[in-house]
């Protein structure tokens, strides 16, 4: 789940190993990418953890992020 917190949604991943968390992270890049929306986001090994705000709005929760946020989960179901 989601947590909003500090005008950011956040949330973490653990993946098996690195491979699995880079390669999540690469396909996230390509739905952020045709979003024109990009994260902030920081690895370690197998963990991935994402920080979704809009700089344009003031460094707020938008739609776009909720959006992508979406989006993301959709992914993570997918794959599961």
């Amino acid at each position: 789940m989601w947590k909003e917190e500090n005008d950011k949604l956040k949330k973490s991943f653990t993946f098996k190993d690195f491979n699995e968390a880079f390669g999540f992270m690469t396909r996230i890049a390509l739905i952020a990418e045709k979003m024109n929306h990009h994260p902030y986001w920081t690895n370690v090994y197998n963990q991935v953890t994402i920080e979704l705000s809009t700089h344009d709005a003031g460094n707020t929760v938008t739609a776009k992020d909720r959006q992508l946020a979406i989006a993301i989960d959709e992914l993570i179901k997918r794959e599961a």
